[in-house]
């Protein structure tokens, strides 16, 4: 459709608090103009006491979905029409859709790592060694399982949040996996074909470590790190080092801003143009 005479946008946009420090909006909008599509992404400031009211409020105003951020992953899901597959596995948002009347929550967190891992591997029959059992490690985990990834080792401090992980993809998802108490530096089985740290260590500081053993990481294995700031973290440096494949988080940003701008436009957004957008607005160094 022709966008001259049109002055209407169709609105998607972002629910969080310290929705200021949220980035996304840079990379969504660059899409919409790479593509030109008559859209707009707009980022709001929503309190956990307003969100009902926000949710109302969207619809009302023809919104044709909105991300949802921290605190209101999980508690946005009672003001929904339905769940994707494994948002529904996974207990928590980030991403709706508009299909029809209806709002529809999706879960883009670990299919923007997965997008990602695409990249260098299939995951269908590896073995993974997962760090962290939070939000983002969940996502990640159920994706992969429904990938058909073979078998995936949770280590992490907590136990309850670690078994309470291992168990839902055990249970819901059927796949081999267990929880590894993280005590001093996690030494690798042989044969883990993916290493993924999914905790937030590396946030903001290039030299926080991971509590791994690096000798036993072998040359060949494929290693991922959610950091998006800095997305040169010292894992992802430690591990290139040592002759492993690296991925890091800022990929897994963009890759779901990319599934989340197919998700509402229908349309595959080019990436690269997101990504560069992204680096240009944390004000990190180009192909950082």
């Amino acid at each position: 459709m022709s966008t001259h005479g049109n002055f209407l946008h169709e609105l998607v946009g972002s629910m969080s608090q310290g929705a200021a420090g949220n980035p996304t909006v840079v990379m969504i909008e660059a899409a919409f103009k790479h593509h030109g599509l008559h859209w707009r992404y707009i980022n709001m400031e929503v309190a956990p006491e307003d969100l009902a009211a926000a949710v109302r409020g969207a619809r009302a105003m023809g919104f044709r979905g909105f991300n949802c951020s921290l605190p209101h992953k999980v508690t946005v899901i009672p003001h929904l029409d339905g769940l994707g597959e494994s948002a529904s596995v996974m207990g928590a948002v980030n991403c709706v859709v508009r299909r029809g009347d209806k709002f529809i929550g999706e879960n883009t967190d670990g299919k923007g790592f997965l997008k990602s891992l695409a990249t260098v591997t299939d995951p269908k029959g590896k073995t993974v060694v997962l760090f962290g059992a939070g939000g983002a490690a969940r996502a990640i985990a159920v994706e992969l399982a429904l990938a058909g990834a073979k078998r995936i080792t949770i280590v992490n401090r907590s136990e309850s949040r670690g078994s309470e992980l291992a168990r839902l993809l055990r249970e819901k998802l059927s796949i081999e996996s267990e929880l590894v108490s993280w005590r001093g530096d996690h030494a690798l089985a042989a044969g883990t074909d993916i290493v993924i740290n999914a905790t937030s260590i590396g946030l903001y500081d290039a030299d926080a470590r991971l509590c791994l053993d690096l000798s036993t990481l072998r040359s060949g294995v494929i290693v991922a790190d959610v950091i998006g700031n800095p997305p040169r973290t010292r894992l992802i440096r430690d591990a290139e080092a040592r002759g492993c494949r690296v991925l890091d988080g800022l990929g897994m940003l963009v890759n779901q801003g990319v599934v989340g701008v197919q998700y509402w436009t229908g349309v595959e957004p080019d990436a690269c143009v997101m990504r560069k957008a992204l680096e240009e607005a944390l004000g990190l160094p180009r192909n950082s």
